[in-house]
């Protein structure tokens, strides 16, 4: 593979229960456990909702490329979901659905944009989104640790 195919967010904790992603631009996003500790209200997104979170602008994106080509929607909603179950197969989303609320200006941009949306939908789901393509095909994640060291720890004598 070459190394404009890689793609890199550096996760970091902010505080107990608190992270912030960093993408190799700078951009940044906060996240946490939904749990509200620390001086969080607990509203922050998880990581289960930032996965549906990208499943759904994913394909938003898509999608948005195809049928505003043509006109400007009037309104444009994706809505993701799944439930979360803890079995045999440890923790993990199941029944992940996508439902897209899209609506365009009466006249024929309009016409056109609502005959393209559902080819535009399926061309998403079935090649282009690369974040749900990547869920369906269950990718593995390599694991490592890199070396870890005592910081400010004394010495110990042996």
């Amino acid at each position: 593979m070459s190394d404009d195919s890689l793609r890199l967010v550096t996760v970091e904790r902010t505080r107990t229960g608190r992270f912030t992603a960093t993408n190799a631009r700078g951009g940044t996003i906060d996240f946490g456990t939904g749990a509200g500790t620390g001086d969080g209200d607990g509203t922050e997104f998880t990581p289960v909702e930032l996965l549906l979170a990208a499943i759904g602008g994913c394909t938003a994106a898509d999608v948005d490329a195809s049928t505003s080509r043509h006109t400007e929607p009037t309104a444009f909603t994706v809505t993701v979901g799944g439930h979360k179950v803890s079995d045999d197969d440890g923790n993990r989303m199941t029944d992940l659905a996508v439902r897209f609320h899209v609506t365009f200006p009466a006249g024929p941009q309009g016409d056109r944009s609502r005959a393209i949306l559902p080819r535009a939908v399926a061309v998403s789901h079935d090649r282009l989104c690369t974040v749900s393509r990547t869920v369906e095909a269950g990718t593995p994640v390599a694991v490592s640790v890199d070396d870890v060291t005592a910081e400010d720890a004394p010495a110990q004598d042996v």
